[in-house]
């Protein structure tokens, strides 16, 4: 399932932000993500593939997504070079009042990978947006992550189930769940 001569195919990496590299983010899963967000981002930047880095920049001073602190910046091992585009969002969908579906539009760009923090937030609201609007969207399962909280009735779910249960609401409804070796074999 490798991409056409023409056809480009677009890494969307979310949230990769130093605070989220941190323990207070909390107890989370699929330590080997930013090794496998690293190997995506190595090869599409090799294919010369669009990439988009998602920022999320906090309304609430009390965040570590407020801007002007060390928290909302790219981890260095994402940061962007200047030819990949920055989408900034201030809610969990990086496609609401961001620009994004226009920007690949205006590209042709129909086909989405989707990498980053956390699957039970963000990765999953940008995920069924992409879905909703038509987008060809895979989402790499072993290069997201989320944390442990509790469900509704109170029951403590780990960051594996919480994962889980996230990837669960998105395959087949708004994209296909691959590995990060099936989303290396698109290009």
């Amino acid at each position: 399932m490798s991409a056409t001569a023409n056809q480009r195919v677009a890494l969307i990496i979310i949230d990769m932000q130093q605070c989220m590299a941190t323990v207070e983010a909390g107890e989370r899963n699929n330590p080997q993500a930013e090794a496998n967000i690293q190997r995506l981002l190595a090869t599409w930047r090799q294919s010369q593939q669009p990439v988009v880095h998602v920022r999320h920049l906090s309304r609430s001073p009390e965040s570590p997504f407020w801007p002007g602190q060390s928290g909302v910046l790219f981890q260095p091992a994402f940061e962007p070079l200047a030819t990949e585009h920055i989408v900034d969002k201030n809610v969990p969908d990086a496609f609401t009042h961001s620009g994004l579906e226009r920007w690949l539009h205006a590209r042709g760009i129909n086909k989405l990978v989707i990498v980053g923090v956390s699957t039970s937030n963000s990765v999953e609201a940008t995920v069924r947006s992409a879905g909703n609007l038509g987008f060809d969207t895979y989402v790499v399962s072993d290069a997201t992550f989320t944390f442990a909280k509790q469900d509704y009735a109170g029951t403590y779910r780990t960051a594996d189930e919480v994962h889980a249960m996230s990837l669960a609401n998105l395959d087949g409804e708004y994209a296909e769940v691959v590995s990060t070796e099936e989303a290396l074999a698109f290009l």
